[in-house]
């Protein structure tokens, strides 16, 4: 655990950040590695279904993930405060709802899925697969919660490290199952999904055990765990905007899907190695973002104002030195890049047009996210709640589905830095009226005499 309310802004967040970034690559690694094996030993028909499964599966998640994200900033105030008592309850409170939701999401992705591809118009070749390797995923989700519980926790306590090293080594054993159970085993695409179960709940398990024998503060007691209603209650006022912001993002990740599918099964696997991509490039800026958030939520905490503006401006030019570098590695290495995951060169090419036009602009993407951080830590959440919404609804994918038409699959990669650059400008004109100072999850009353 670290205090962040002490000592330089630029390095408690740098050293904050970093074991975050390493362990969510890692952890970006399960779908990267699926979209390799699948890619090069089952065709494009597999990486369609698997690509087309993603977004369904981050349309249920997302609401969840966003309470954690609540949950997070509660905790870190609370620690911020050193009321050690209330961290406590809602650590309980987090573990229960992740529980309970996760039993919900595997039932609703059970009866859902196949009626949800057929909406999006996913080729009916590809529906079968995308069907049997989506609702064998799902029987992950508990320990998929489980373990992003868990993080989210850490991370309040200002702790990235710890689950770095259980990341690694689940990584390594999904690469090692996913060639196992596809390559020798012969499995296909449901040889993915049960490389990625086993190798989720092994981190979760392992990780409960390592902090059961390290930290009374975080022993895992199920059955004597304790639902705090009013903990829970300000995560949903919290977390409920970045839940409900995360699932729109997703079900618009759907509907930039039926745009895409309306160019077949090539263009959807350029598009699903793509967003493998994007998702590595996107890293950065999404975990200087939630250092930041954890960074400004003890600081608020703590009553200490001043350090949150600086901590901004120290993570606006780290975000963008990497940003600038990420798009060069983008733009010198887009083919061999596209050709760790296929061998057709039709998907290749299509592939490297969206990665010319959209890594051009990760920058916009990266000053998005850490302004949005910012409001996040301060328990602002719906203002970037509205501002991913009208970046996504009014703008991306009307501008999108227009420019597709008369640009072909170019045009869709197009409205996606446009909408980044409005995204960021909003973020920043809300960042200026200073109205997140007045946000506080903390019941602190002043004495009106004073």
């Amino acid at each position: 655990m670290r205090d962040l309310t002490i000592g330089s802004e630029a390095r408690l967040i740098f050293r904050f950040t970093v074991p975050m970034l390493i362990g969510n690559v890692f952890q970006q690694m399960y779908n990267v590695v699926d979209s390799i094996v699948i890619g090069k030993f089952l065709g494009n028909e597999a990486l369609a279904a698997v690509g087309a499964s993603f977004p369904l599966i981050f349309t249920l998640i997302s609401l969840i993930i966003g309470l954690a994200t609540g949950g997070t900033i509660i905790i870190s105030q609370y620690y911020g405060a050193k009321n050690l008592d209330m961290v406590r309850k809602a650590i309980d409170t987090m573990y229960i709802v992740m529980f309970v939701a996760s039993v919900i999401l595997t039932i609703t992705g059970f009866f859902t899925s196949k009626l949800i591809f057929e909406l999006i118009d996913l080729p009916e070749d590809v529906i079968p697969l995308a069907v049997s390797y989506f609702n064998l995923y799902a029987l992950g989700f508990v320990f998929f919660f489980g373990f992003q519980g868990t993080t989210s926790i850490l991370r309040g306590l200002g702790d990235s490290k710890t689950p770095l090293y259980f990341l690694i080594a689940s990584t390594i054993v999904n690469i090692v199952l996913d060639l196992l159970f596809v390559v020798v085993f012969k499995w296909g695409v449901e040889g993915v999904a049960i490389a990625t179960i086993i190798s989720q709940a092994g981190a979760f398990f392992t990780l409960i055990l390592f902090l059961n024998r390290k930290n009374d503060l975080l022993i895992f007691r199920p059955l004597k765990m304790v639902f705090d209603k009013e903990i829970f209650i300000k995560s949903i006022k919290i977390g409920l905007p970045t839940g409900l912001q995360q699932t729109f993002v997703a079900v618009g990740m759907l509907a930039l899907y039926k745009v895409v599918n309306i160019f077949g099964t090539t263009t959807i696997a350029a598009y699903t190695v793509a967003m493998r991509i994007d998702s590595f490039a996107a890293l950065p800026a999404m975990n200087f973002s939630a250092a930041l958030s954890s960074f400004v939520g003890q600081n608020i905490g703590a009553g200490k104002l001043e350090r949150v503006t600086k901590g901004l401006y120290a993570t606006l030019w780290m975000t963008a030195i990497i940003s600038i570098v990420v798009t060069l590695v983008a733009f010198l290495f887009s083919t061999p890049i596209m050709q760790l995951f296929t061998n057709d060169l039709e998907v290749i090419e299509a592939g490297k047009s969206y990665l010319y036009i959209v890594s051009a602009f990760y920058i916009l993407f990266s000053t998005m996210f850490v302004y949005n951080g910012v409001l996040r830590g301060a328990g602002d959440t719906l203002i970037p709640m509205f501002v991913t919404l009208l970046a996504l609804w009014a703008i991306r994918i009307p501008l999108s589905w227009y420019l597709s038409s008369f640009m072909g699959p170019a045009g869709i990669w197009w409205g996606i830095p446009i909408a980044w650059g409005f995204g960021a400008f909003f973020s920043f004109v809300y960042f200026q009226t200073g109205k997140w100072k007045t946000k506080n999850v903390l019941y602190v009353k002043s004495d009106p005499r004073k």
